[in-house]
């Protein structure tokens, strides 16, 4: 009887383990944006959205009047960007941007009232 106590045991353990790597190794598909997450977004966090009309204007006008920041990883930077943009590659997770938070802040400058657009 305590040997059938113990394999039962056993079995518990290793589903339980199972099923623990198991679920912290499933794949899971990222939840797609809408254009309604990312304007809440925007609200939320106190910026505006401009679109590539309005960018291109204020480029043409003024280049040196705002900072580009080109947000994708290194080497798409590479492969193409815009002139004058600078690279700040930054995952579009909330963690992220917490984790990345005091970098930036170094990385932007102390310069708080310039135009910057991240794309």
């Amino acid at each position: 009887m305590n040997s059938l106590k113990t394999a039962i045991m056993a079995l518990v353990a290793v589903a339980v383990t199972v099923g623990f790597l198991w679920y912290t190794n499933r794949p899971v598909a990222p939840v797609t944006a809408t254009y309604e997450d990312v304007v809440a977004e925007a609200a939320n966090g106190g910026y505006q959205l401009i679109n590539t009309e309005r960018l291109k204007k204020l480029y043409d006008e003024d280049p040196q009047g705002f900072l580009l920041v080109d947000a994708r990883q290194e080497w798409e930077y590479r492969t193409g960007h815009i002139k004058g943009a600078v690279n700040f590659p930054m995952e579009p997770t909330w963690l992220s941007r917490w984790k990345e938070k005091d970098e930036l802040e170094k990385f932007l400058g102390p310069d708080k009232n310039r135009f910057l657009v991240f794309y």
